[in-house]
């Protein structure tokens, strides 16, 4: 991927900074949403079911906003073909900030009954359609404008939004739950993360406007063919290579959830930790989990991003036959899974985007790049708190440790798959 001859390669520096602020935003809205679902939803939505049966509730509605991303992008793709780029992300981020403050205000099950419920599902199925059309083409356009020897490094710049978005909603939330009373936190203060939430939206917005807006970048994007093509013609055309790239992410996305929010969802059931002490040493974690990130950029392009990725899903699956030994032991047991995770996360996570997009022709890297994101959200990571708690429960941890070897073996036979397409080529 290089840039385009006779244009000059912009600054990498500074579309990373719009990358990193516009996944951070992102990953903040949806780990206050999944952070909420196991600390707030279960008594203020779900009060006639009890503790468990309120947290899967809240977990399936959790899902809700990955099963629409894939529509949402193929409708923004629409939008910004016939109406621009600037409509697109405008429209989209203020649909998703909509979304998260229409969560914010929203009654309870004992003021409004089950339209409460309705409403929840509804904003949460508005963040997931907004955030499809979110796609601004920056990593694409950081790829191609990255230096050949350290393009690995500046690529993983998209991925250290997640680490840093769940490290802001852990500190926002610690700081909920150490300051306001259990009543207080589940009356009102729940409440308040959505609210910034909403705040970071609207200072995101302008960010990447000022940034994809100038006349270099669109030059930049135009030169570079980062323009939207029909989902139609992605899915005939290149159907196949989008699934390819999604499941050969599959065992970064699949361990997302898994550390990021089951493991709150596990010790608040049983009761091994009180939930400020969980919250800081997820916050541990997040830093590891951004160093880890950093350090997958040096690894990869020194070995290569696909064998950090095909050696990391190895490892992923090792350390998922760990996972019911660790999570159920002790406080330090089931930290230790927590922290090494997330090393394992960044690792993984930091290089699983654009693992096979060489794959695109050039035309179709744009739109492909992002429904291979969404699909690869979909299958891995949209129901593993769901399906791992809900199985955990009733057949004990074995069930993640399925999930995360599932999720190691679609990686390694993915990228066994594109190995092949590339010598036959």
């Amino acid at each position: 991927m290089d840039t385009p001859a006779g244009h000059s390669p912009l600054a990498p520096g500074e579309i990373a900074i719009g990358v990193v602020i516009g996944r951070a935003s992102e990953h903040f809205d949806f780990f206050v949403f999944g952070i909420a679902c196991v600390l707030a939803f279960p008594s203020v939505f779900f009060p006639f079911a009890d503790r468990l049966d309120g947290i899967l509730y809240s977990f399936a509605i959790f899902a809700m906003a990955f099963v629409a991303r894939p529509f949402g992008t193929a409708l923004f793709m629409a939008i910004q073909r016939r109406w621009g780029r600037s409509v697109k992300l405008t429209a989209s981020l203020f649909l998703l900030g909509t979304a998260t403050a229409g969560i914010a205000f929203l009654p309870s099950y004992d003021t409004l009954g089950t339209m409460a419920i309705v409403f929840l599902i509804f904003f949460r199925t508005l963040q997931g359609f907004a955030l499809g059309g979110s796609w601004d083409g920056l990593p694409s356009l950081l790829a191609l404008n990255a230096p050949p020897a350290k393009r690995s490094w500046y690529t993983m710049f998209g991925q250290l939004g997640a680490p840093l978005g769940f490290l802001l909603a852990n500190v926002l939330f610690l700081y909920l739950v150490l300051n306001v009373s259990t009543e207080d936190f589940q009356n009102w203060a729940w409440r308040y993360p959505f609210f910034v939430a909403f705040a970071i939206n609207v200072v995101a917005l302008f960010a990447r406007l000022r940034l994809v807006l100038t006349e270099e970048y669109t030059l930049a994007l135009e030169e570079s063919e980062l323009t939207p093509i029909s989902t139609r013609e992605m899915l005939d055309k290149q159907g196949p290579n989008i699934f390819l790239g999604a499941f050969a992410a599959l065992a970064s996305y699949a361990l997302f959830h898994i550390v990021t929010i089951f493991p709150l969802s596990w010790i608040s059931l049983n009761e091994s930790q009180v939930i400020d002490e969980v919250l800081s040493i997820q916050m541990v974690g997040a830093i590891l989990g951004i160093f880890a990130t950093l350090l997958s950029g040096i690894i990869a392009d020194r070995i290569g991003k696909r064998r950090l990725v095909g050696a990391m899903a190895i490892v992923i699956g090792i350390f998922a036959l760990f996972s019911p030994f660790l999570m159920n032991g002790g406080p330090a047991l089931q930290n230790a899974f927590i922290l090494i995770g997330f090393v394992l996360l960044g690792l993984s996570y930091g290089q699983a985007s654009g693992t096979v997009t060489a794959n695109f022709e050039r035309r179709y890297r744009y739109t492909g790049a992002a429904l291979t994101s969404d699909f690869a959200w979909l299958l891995g990571a949209a129901f593993a708190p769901l399906i791992a708690l809900g199985l955990s429960v009733q057949f004990g941890l074995t069930a993640v440790s399925l999930y995360l070897v599932s999720g190691a073996i679609c990686t390694l036979v993915a990228l066994r798959i594109n190995r092949h397409l590339e010598a036959a080529d």
